[in-house]
C-alpha cells in the first residue's frame, strides 16, 4: 500500500446551527444532510464520504448536543456523544462569537475526554471582521487546547480547502472504505424523508417542526418510464399541528411537497410524482417503538 493513501473517520460536532451540516455538504460536494435555521434538524448521525487521490474521508455529521427533553432529545445526545468515541478526528464548530455558552462549555467538556485529535472550526466567518476572529480563538483557547483551529465559511465556501487538506494530515494510512462514487450510506428512502422534513422545517412555524417526523410509505418507479412514484406521511404531535401542515384548502402541504420534489428529482435524476399526507401520534418523541420506527433506533448507535 502506498504511504501516501490514507483514510479514516471524521465526526462534526457542535451546538445546533453551527454549520455542521452545510460544511459536510459543502465538502462533499452533494447534499446529504438537510439543513435549516432551526434547532434538532439533524437528528441522525450520517455519513458521507469524500474521495481524491489522497484516498477516503467518511464524514459523521452529528445532532446538536442539547439538553434532552424527551426520548428523542436523549436519542440524538447519546447519537452525537458516541461517535466521537469512534472517530480518529473531531471537527469542534463553532459561532464566532468570543462568548462561551453553558451548551459549547458541556461540549468542550466533553472533548477533553477523548483521545483523538480536536481541530476547533470557527464557522461563519464572513459575518464578522477578521479582526474579532482573535479574539473568538483567544476565548476557545483559554477553555482547551485544540490541536489546530481553523476558519471557514461554510455557506461561501472560503477556506473549505483547508479543511480537507487538514483532516488528511491527521489520518492515517489505511483502505477505502466506499467505492470511489459513493457519498453516502444512508439508504436512498431515508434521504428522501429527510428532504421532505427539511421542507416542513422551513416553511412551518417555530413550534410545530420539533414534533414532526417523515416516513416514506411506498416508493416505486413506473415500468418503462422515468417516473417514480412516491407516497409519504408526515407525522406531528397534535390535531392542530396536522391543521397547519396541510394550511388553508391544502396550500402548507402543497408548499411543501412542490419544494421537496425539485430536491428529489435532482437526487433520483427522474420525475417525481410525490404525494404527501400528515397523520397525528400524540408524543410520539417520548415513545421508544415509534422513534424506533421512524428510523431513530439507540440499539444501532
Amino acid at each position: 500500500m502506498s504511504e501516501e493513501l490514507k483514510s479514516g473517520f471524521v465526526t462534526l460536532i457542535g451546538r445546533p446551527n453551527a454549520g455542521k451540516s452545510t460544511l459536510m455538504n459543502h465538502l462533499v460536494g452533494q447534499k446529504i444532510a438537510i439543513t435549516s435555521k432551526k434547532p434538532q434538524t439533524t437528528r441522525n448521525r450520517i455519513r458521507s464520504v469524500f474521495t481524491d487521490e489522497r484516498e477516503q474521508i467518511v464524514f459523521v455529521d452529528t445532532p446538536g448536543i442539547t439538553n434532552a427533553k424527551n426520548k428523542l432529545g436523549e436519542y440524538m445526545v447519546d447519537a452525537a456523544e458516541k461517535t466521537i468515541s469512534d472517530v480518529d478526528l473531531v471537527l469542534y464548530l463553532v459561532e464566532p462569537s468570543p462568548k462561551i455558552g453553558p451548551g459549547d462549555r458541556h461540549i468542550i467538556e466533553t472533548l477533553k475526554t477523548v483521545k483523538v485529535p480536536v481541530v476547533l472550526v470557527i464557522n461563519k466567518i464572513d459575518k464578522i471582521q477578521r479582526d474579532e476572529v482573535l479574539s473568538v480563538i483567544d476565548a476557545y483557547s483559554r477553555e482547551m487546547e485544540f490541536d489546530q483551529v481553523l476558519q471557514v465559511s461554510a455557506l461561501r465556501g472560503t477556506y473549505t480547502d483547508d479543511v480537507i487538506d487538514t483532516i488528511f494530515s491527521y489520518l492515517p494510512e489505511g483502505p477505502m472504505y466506499y467505492d470511489v462514487e459513493a457519498v453516502t450510506d444512508m439508504p436512498e428512502r431515508a434521504i428522501i424523508a429527510e428532504l421532505i422534513r427539511e421542507k416542513a422545517l422551513r416553511a412551518l412555524d417555530d413550534e410545530v417542526p420539533h414534533g414532526i417526523a417523515v416516513a416514506i410509505d411506498t416508493m416505486k418507479k413506473r415500468k418503462n418510464t422515468k417516473i417514480i412514484d412516491i407516497d409519504a406521511t408526515i407525522v406531528c404531535e397534535r390535531d392542530s399541528h396536522k391543521g397547519i401542515i396541510i394550511g388553508k384548502k391544502g396550500s402548507m402541504l402543497k408548499k411543501i411537497g412542490s419544494l421537496a420534489r425539485e430536491d428529489i428529482e435532482d437526487m433520483v435524476g427522474m420525475q417525481v410524482n410525490l404525494k404527501l399526507w400528515v397523520k397525528v401520534k400524540k408524543d410520539w418523541r417520548d415513545s421508544d417503538f415509534l422513534i424506533k420506527n421512524f428510523g431513530y433506533d439507540r440499539s444501532e448507535l
